[in-house]
Formats: C-alpha cells, structure tokens, sequence
C-alpha cells in the first residue's frame, strides 16, 4: 500500500495517472536512453562561423550599394558637372583594373608556355603594346605625386592638362574625339617635312628606274592621288639600303618620322633610331598576327584603332573605308622583309596622307 501511494504521489507530479508498472517501464526507458544517447539537445540552431562571417559580408555589401546608390544621386542632384568627372573617374579605374588583370593574365601564360610576344595572338599582343603605353603615363603622374601635397597639384594638372596627362580611359566621348583630331593634327604637320626629305634623296639613288618611281610617286603626293599598293612596293629597294635604309635616316628625317608616329621628338638621335626600330617592329609583327586573324573578324572600333595606330585619322572615315584601307596596309606589310622596315615607317604617310576623308 505504502509503495502504490508513492507511485501515485510521483504520477500526480508528472501530470498523469499512470499505473506503477507502466510507471516504473517508463522510467527505466528514459534512463537507457539517457544513457545511450546523453542529454538531449537544445532546439535552437547556431550557425556556424563561416556562415556567420559570409552574412556580415552580404550585409556590409548591401549596404554600401545602397549609401553609394544615395550618394550618386545626391552628387547627380546638386553637383552635375563634378558628377560626370566623378563617373567617368570611377569607370576608367575599373577599366585600367580589368587591363592590369589581363595583362598579367596574358604575361603569366606567355612565361608558363616559354611564349614571345609576336608568338601571341592579335588581341593579346595589341592590348600589351597598349597596356605599356598606359602604364608609362600613369608612372608619370605617380612620380610627379611622390612630394609631399603633391597629389592635390596633379589632381589640378590632371583637370587642366586631361589631353597630355590622362589616358584614354578617362577621356569624356567628346574628349575622345577632340584629342584624336589634336594628335592627328600634330601628325600632319610632319608630313610635307618626309616628303620633301624623299624628294631630296632622289638623285642620291643609283638605279635609274628606282629614280623614276621614287619622282613619280613624291609627284603623286603634292597632287592629292592616293597612291596603289603596287607603286609603294615598287619602292621597297630604295628602303632596304642607302639612302632611305633605318640605319642610314638624317636626324631630321627621324624628328620628322617620330612625329608623325607620335613619338617624342626631342631624344639624341641614338635613341631616336632605336625607338623608331622597336616600334616598326612593333606594328609589323602585329600586321601579321592581323593578317592571321583577318580584317573581317575585327570589331568596328578595333578597326578604327588599328587604323588611327598606322597613321589614319579614322574617327571621321565610314567604317568600309577603313577596313579597305586597313587591307591595303597589310597587304604592304606582309610583303616586306625585316631589313625593309624604313618602308613600312614612311608609309604611315604614304599611304594616309591623300585617303579619302582623311584630310582634316
């Protein structure tokens, strides 16, 4: 009796009747599983610190996109002008990136693959020859920073001088243009020097039938023809050796030829040579990957690009033409050798001083 009233008493605690025996079979139940399988466990879910740090991050995102999201239109609101700088700042940082990374992209796999430059593919070996001259203007204005409160002068210069100081990726559309018929512009005006540079060295050429191109082509040019592929290549001779070879150019007709290839002027004539060379070179080893590749496969601006790049004034010439053009040069191109590059230089001028549309 003693022992049913204590079992009663312990069911009435738990919340039910229950007889001693189902009580007891319980009991017994619960302390195997206790046993068996421990405590039992809480029935909250943690995270764990990886999916802790991954949701800081996706909320720390959020909500910078949203403060910039209000911040652009506050600047767009009230200070218009100093926007579009602000954007077109922002945008050629993120460009200059994308380039750095696939410069580095393209320099890794030519150093794991044992590749030479003009071993790479057309685009690769234009966006490197491009790449470097970006790089060099940029180191220009990190040295002219390296002062102490230098930074706020060249952020001044930069604003004032974006022609000279800044590359292309932070020109305005517009600037583009503008800066592009400026450059061209610069380059026209060392046209009638080459020209008269060849006219000069006319008697200097020992084959009489050389002589009678060479004048009949220099008189093709003061009367406005555009010259055929055929009567540059007529000419090849004249560039290989005396008078007209690399190694044989005046200082004055190099001065003359690093203007119109918007390459400094003002170097002693050792480096003006060598610079003239390397980048012939250059733009001969990218004729034939582009030949590899062909015209046809190449964009509209890639086109425009590779045309303003050999001497083109492209930004006013219809599309056709350029690919036209463009076609004649590397048909020149690809038909020189190595020692015949003299050619290939002059013919920045040859062959775009009287184009269509290129006279502006």
């Amino acid at each position: 009796m003693a022992l049913s009233r204590v079992c009663w008493a312990r069911a009435a605690l738990w919340g039910s009747a229950v007889p001693p025996g189902l009580y007891v079979v319980r009991r017994l139940q619960f302390v195997r599983s206790g046993l068996t399988w421990g405590a039992p466990r809480s029935s909250k879910l943690h995270l764990s610190p990886k999916a802790d740090v991954k949701s800081l991050i996706s909320y720390v995102v959020t909500k910078t996109k949203v403060i910039n999201g209000k911040y652009h239109r506050f600047l767009g609101r009230h200070f218009p002008r100093f926007y579009v700088l602000y954007t077109i700042f922002m945008k050629g940082l993120q460009m200059l990136w994308a380039d750095a990374k696939k410069a580095r992209r393209i320099k890794t796999n030519m150093w794991k693959h044992n590749i030479k430059f003009h071993q790479l593919p057309y685009r690769e070996m234009e966006h490197l020859r491009q790449f470097r001259r970006d790089v060099t203007k940029c180191l220009f204005l990190g040295i002219l920073s390296i002062p102490p409160f230098a930074n706020y002068l060249v952020f001044l210069l930069m604003y004032l001088f974006p022609r000279q100081l800044l590359i292309q990726h932070f020109w305005t559309p517009k600037q583009q243009i503008d800066f592009l018929d400026i450059y061209h512009a610069l380059r026209k005006q060392s046209h009638p020097a080459i020209l008269c540079c060849l006219e000069k060295v006319v008697p200097l050429i020992s084959d009489a039938g050389l002589q009678w191109h060479m004048t009949e082509l220099c008189t093709k040019m003061q009367r406005g023809i555009h010259p055929a592929v055929h009567d540059i290549l007529a000419l090849r001779e004249c560039f290989s050796n005396h008078p007209l070879g690399m190694d044989q150019l005046r200082a004055l007709q190099m001065k003359a030829l690093s203007r119109a290839m918007l390459l400094t002027p003002y170097l002693p004539s050792v480096l003006l040579r060598h610079r003239l060379k390397t980048h012939t070179t250059v733009i001969h080893q990218l004729d034939k990957a582009l030949a590899k590749l062909g015209v046809g496969q190449l964009t509209a601006q890639e086109v425009k690009s590779a045309c303003y790049l050999r001497g083109l004034n492209s930004t006013h010439i219809a599309e056709e033409r350029c690919r036209t053009w463009l076609g004649e040069w590397l048909q020149i191109s690809c038909s020189l050798k190595e020692t015949e590059l003299s050619l290939l230089l002059h013919n920045v001028v040859l062959l775009s001083i009287n184009y269509v549309g290129s006279r502006r």
